[in-house]
């Protein structure tokens, strides 16, 4: 069973299935309603790149690399054709004299890592994106960073997983795991239901740690990480901006139809998914002083979202602390991004499969206590 039907969630049900395993997903709502829903969607390891987080480079990176092979794949075994996946790179851009010593500090760090990315002058950046300001100072160039449109890939999603055998079952939020001879035996439901099982893959997101039931020592602690987003379109179609451009406060992504999405705000705000006035106007502001255009943009809908956040900003992604018990949660702002190589992941451990190497620095035992009673 996967307790949620987010893309974390339905990517592992989905190669579940193609391992032979039965598997169910409970989605306290409707797959790909949540989290996944309001999330921009880049797949941007190289931007993302940061001191100290090397591990989750190598995730990223992973997880990029098979990006292509996870499309293809899914569009053979839902028969959706479009999946909204987007080849289109991502330019990492500076407005004035101190972002653009931040951006050159930046290139620095990832020619130091091994990354391909490139440095672009102004007059080359606007060259290849004719709408961005001639106030723009500096510019990346980072090709291998593309984007998708997660609404499309969840929806995807939910149809491979059916048509590979899988169950989803819609308004089915679990309420508690249920344990025996100190092993999994499956979940009850909100409305009391039992549902059993002998492996149960926690992947709810920003809600994992709601469900009751888990011991003291297995629990993983997530916190949600608000974030507000806008959609427009622009009546005259595509051709505002072909790649994804990220400045300081935000980033705007093509969808390659015309339609763009614009965020970048991180607010620890529990719970709360009201939008606010001031963070649209920050997110307006940011990106139309470097894309000029994005004032003549028609907006479509303004929607906040809760990412899923653990103590070191890294996922958590293994066995957890009782037989059956696995966990897929915690991915933060990297969730559409990592759903292929955290689903890659988990599959060979549910069918049996030691823990890769590269999983490693995302067990969940790096935040276990010791069980009562133990003497470690």
């Amino acid at each position: 069973m996967v307790v949620g039907g987010g893309v974390i969630g339905l990517a592992v049900a989905w190669r579940a299935c193609q391992r032979g395993l039965t598997v169910t997903v409970l989605e306290r709502g409707q797959p790909g309603s949540g989290t996944s829903r309001v999330a921009a969607g880049m797949l941007g390891p190289i931007a993302e790149a940061s001191t100290g987080e090397e591990p989750l480079l190598a995730l990223g990176l992973a997880s990029a690399r098979i990006y292509p092979s996870f499309v293809s794949d899914l569009v053979a075994s839902s028969g959706i054709q479009d999946v909204g996946y987007l080849r289109c790179g991502t330019m990492l851009v500076a407005r004035d004299g101190d972002e653009a010593e931040a951006l050159v500090r930046e290139l620095e760090l990832r020619l130091r890592l091994g990354l391909r990315v490139g440095r672009l002058r102004a007059s080359e950046a606007r060259r290849r994106e004719p709408a961005l300001a001639p106030s723009l100072r500096l510019a990346l160039d980072v090709p291998d960073d593309h984007a998708i449109d997660p609404r499309k890939l969840t929806a995807a999603l939910a149809t491979g997983v059916r048509r590979a055998g899988g169950q989803v079952r819609n308004r089915a939020p679990v309420a508690e795991l249920v344990l025996g001879g100190d092993r999994v035996r499956g979940v009850v439901l909100a409305d009391g239901t039992r549902v059993s099982g002998d492996q149960v893959v926690i992947a709810a997101g920003a809600w994992s740690t709601e469900v009751a039931g888990i011991p003291p020592h297995a629990r993983v602690r997530i916190s949600p990480v608000k974030g507000q987003i806008l959609r427009l379109h622009d009546p005259a179609g595509p051709g505002l901006l072909s790649c994804v451009v990220r400045m300081t406060g935000g980033y705007v992504v093509p969808r390659g139809d015309g339609r763009y999405v614009i965020g970048g705000t991180m607010e620890e705000r529990g719970f709360d998914t009201t939008v606010t006035a001031g963070a649209v106007f920050e997110l307006l502001r940011e990106a139309g002083e470097l894309i000029p255009g994005v004032s003549e943009l028609v907006v479509d809908e303004l929607s906040a979202g809760l990412r899923p956040g653990t103590a070191d900003n890294l996922p958590v992604i293994g066995p957890g602390g009782v037989e059956g018990l696995h966990w897929t949660t915690g991915h933060r702002r990297n969730g559409i991004l990592l759903a292929p190589i955290t689903a890659a992941l988990i599959v060979d451990m549910l069918a049996g499969e030691p823990p890769a190497e590269l999983a490693g620095p995302f067990a969940p035992s790096r935040f276990a206590s010791p069980p009562v009673g133990s003497t470690r």
